[in-house]
Formats: structure tokens, sequence, C-alpha cells
């Protein structure tokens, strides 16, 4: 049974829409033709009713009822006034329709005239006959005259009529059905273009909206919903990729350390100290990595602004200082005001914050490089301040404004392998726990960068 409905139920929305428009009117037109057709036959009957009526009382007029006796008086035209017409005195036939000397249509008239008042019975005879009585008036007799009409005729028309209107129904329901499936094709073309435009700018990855486009309304409200839509696949498209490739930048210092490593230890025996120092130099990068994985996947899930911990400001700051290659050129001085100092982060996070911006002060700084940590002015009421600070050449003053836009360089062909990712990545990050990180203009000579921290 399912296979059948499935069959004959059309797969298309311009198809369904149609059989259901189709199915709604043949439901309407039945009702109305079966309406229309009860109401016509009535109407005839009625007629006939009347005409048989009229004949019965002119009958009725050529009868005598004042005497003791009924007497049926001798008119002109007596001839066509008796056709079809019966003469009761009480329940004795006084005069009959010559045509019907003892036929049904006798019988039934004689039944009918047995019974008082106005009244009308429908007999087959050779076909539908109306017979109808009519009391006479006047006098004391039981006189009444009842008179028969052919409805032959009267049913012809009906028949008639009833297939006009069949056909017309039939017309008419071609011509919804057609109409309804042009009109919702119709209809229906806007929406066709859209989903054409929306594979087309899928595959190019276009920047282009349907509401550029004037449609009507529930259209418009369609197509807001799905820029809304390709609004917010394009931002998590986008916040994916700002993950991988922060991942990438963030993870790249860690295994420039592993390979550095395992060259320095190929490149000739070395004692088991060394294999130790160089093994536990290795699982130091590893861990390294495990942390801005969990640190980075964290903040792209939301959580680090929920993720509540405090951070030994110095100890972390001096862990830092000493990762830095020992072979470089740079000095890296760290100066805590207070020994004690602390924020209220996850020593994670203070450090994927730290980095960028110290990896990107030893980058350019031509001797020196100065971390200072304390609680100063400027910043939030019992914040943290962290100043990074180098004495290269500073930041361009016509490249300030760019400085943490994502993929931004100051000198791109400055040899160095840098992305433009960090310094981005060190501000989100700490506005991901009510921080900030800003440019300090006023610093000369060199850059100084700023991490302000609620304090723990």
């Amino acid at each position: 049974m399912r296979p059948y409905v499935s069959w004959c139920w059309p797969r298309t929305l311009r198809g369904r829409l149609a059989l259901v428009a189709l199915t709604t009117a043949a439901l309407l037109m039945v009702i109305l033709t079966t309406v229309f057709n009860t109401v016509v036959r009535s109407r005839l009957q009625h007629q006939a009713d009347d005409e048989l009526h009229t004949r019965a009382a002119a009958v009725a007029a050529t009868i005598d009822t004042s005497g003791p006796r009924v007497r049926v008086l001798e008119t002109p035209g007596e001839e066509l006034l008796d056709t079809n017409v019966w003469i009761y005195d009480g329940g004795r036939l006084l005069e009959k329709a010559p045509s019907a000397a003892a036929g049904q249509l006798t019988h039934a008239a004689g039944q009918l005239a047995a019974r008082t008042g106005r009244r009308c019975v429908t007999v087959q005879a050779h076909g539908p006959v109306r017979l109808c009585s009519l009391p006479v008036p006047g006098g004391k007799s039981d006189a009444s005259v009842v008179t028969a009409l052919d409805l032959s005729p009267y049913s012809s028309s009906a028949d008639a009529l009833l297939v006009a209107s069949l056909t017309l129904d039939a017309v008419m329901l071609a011509c919804t059905y057609g109409l309804t499936r042009l009109a919702v094709g119709r209809a229906l073309r806007p929406v066709r273009a859209m989903t054409e435009q929306a594979a087309q700018w899928s595959a190019v990855t276009s920047e282009e909206r349907f509401a550029s486009v004037e449609r009507p309304t529930e259209l418009t409200q369609l197509g807001g919903s799905l820029d809304a839509l390709l609004d917010r696949i394009r931002a998590l498209l986008r916040h994916e990729q700002q993950l991988t490739r922060e991942l990438s930048h963030e993870l790249r210092n860690p295994l420039a350390r592993i390979i550095a490593e395992l060259d320095w230890w190929q490149a000739r025996p070395r004692s088991a100290t060394d294999t130790r120092a160089t093994h536990d130099n290795i699982a130091d990068a590893a861990r390294s990595m495990r942390t801005i994985c969990d640190t980075l996947l964290d903040d792209a899930r939301d959580s680090a602004a929920t993720t509540r911990g405090v951070s030994d400001v110095p100890s972390v700051l001096r862990r830092l200082a000493d990762r830095v290659d020992s072979a470089a050129e740079v000095e890296v001085v760290v100066t805590v005001r207070d020994p004690g100092l602390s924020v209220g982060v996850p020593d994670t996070l203070l450090e994927r914050i730290a980095v960028p911006l110290l990896d990107n002060a030893l980058r350019h700084a031509r001797s020196r490089v100065e971390i200072r940590a304390g609680t100063r002015a400027g910043t939030r009421a019992g914040g943290v301040r962290v100043d990074i600070t180098d004495d290269g050449p500073g930041v361009p003053e016509s490249f300030a404004p760019h400085l943490f836009q994502p993929g931004r360089r100051a000198h791109p062909g400055d040899g160095h392998d840098g992305a433009g990712l960090g310094l981005p990545l060190s501000r989100r990050l700490a506005r991901s726990v009510g921080g900030e990180v800003h440019h300090d203009e006023q610093h000369t000579p060199g850059a100084s960068f700023v991490i302000s921290l609620p304090a723990g």
C-alpha cells in the first residue's frame, strides 16, 4: 500500500500543491453540482405541479356541484380539457382520460382522489408521470379533479443540465490544475534561483548575499535567514582557520627546539649525561606543545573565560626568560617589584599571552629585552601590569594601527618566518580573561608592549 501511495504522491512541491488544489476544487465542485442539480430538479417538479393545478382548476370550473348530484358541464374545447383528466365524485369515477381507459394511471388517479386535499404523486408508466388532485370548491359533494403530466421532457432537461454541469466541472478542474502548476512554478522560480546561487556561492566562496536582491516578503525573510546562516558558517570557518594558524604558529618554536636538540645530539657521540639532558629538553618542549594545544583549544571552546586559576607572576616570567637560547646575543632581564605578585589566570594562559610578545621583542631587539611586572596606575583596580620592552628600531608609526590585525607584518621581507599571528593571539587570549594587551606608543627608543590582567 505504501509504495502505491508514494507512486501516486508527486515528488515536487509544485506537483503536490497542484494536486491539493485539484482535490479541493473537485470536492467543492461535486458539492456545488449536487446542490445545483437538486435545486433544478425540485424547481422543475414545482413547475409541473403548478401546471397540473392550473389545468385542474380550469376543469373544476366546468363542474356543477350545486345540485344533489355532481354534473360536468359541456364547454367549448372540452376535448383539450379532458386530456389526462379524471373527475371523481367521492369514490365514483365520473369521467376519465380517453387514453387511460383501463391503464395504470387510472388506478393511480383513483387512489389519489380517495385521499382528501391537494396532493401530488409520481408514478412510472412508460416513463415518469406526475399526478395531482384538486378538490372542487363549492357544494356539499366530495368532487375532485385529477390531472396527469408526462415528466419526460422535464427529466430530459434536468439530465442535459447535469451532463453540462459535469462537463463544465471537468473543464474547470483541468484549468485549475494547469493554472495552479503554472502559478506555483512562477512563484517557486525565485527559490530555484536562490538554490542555484547558493550552490554557486558555496563553490567559489562568494561574499554575495540573498538580501541584496528585492524579492517577495516571504522569500526576503527566507533570504535573511540564509544570509545569517552563511555568515555563521563563514565565521566558523574563519575561526577554524585562525585556530589552525595559531596552533601552527605557537607550535613552531617547541618543534624547532626538538629538532635542534636532535641535530645537536646526532652531530657526534654524546655521553649519558648529554643524552639525558637532550631527552629532558625534548620532553620539556613536548610538554610545552601539549600545553599550547590545551590552552588554544580551551579558548576555542569558549572555556578560557570561565577557567579560573592563579599564577605566580615572577616564576612564570623567569621560566620564560630561562628558555631563551643561551647562544643568543640578546640579554633578557626580568624585574618584579613585588615578589608575591600573582594574576587570576592559569600559568599556561599567562605564558601563551606573554610568549608572542617576548618572541617579538627578541626578534627585533639589538642587545636587551626587559620584562617588568607590578601594579601600576593606569591598570584596572587591583590589576597587574607586565611591560615587555626591547631596544630595537621600534614600531613604524604608519604600521601602529595594524599591529594587532592577523596576518599583518611591518617588514614582510625581514628574513624571519613569522606569520603575523602572535600579537593578535596574545591580545585575544588576554581579552578572554578580562585583560588587555596594547602597544605603548610613548616608549622610545625601541618598542614596548603592555599586558594588563586581573590580580589573583
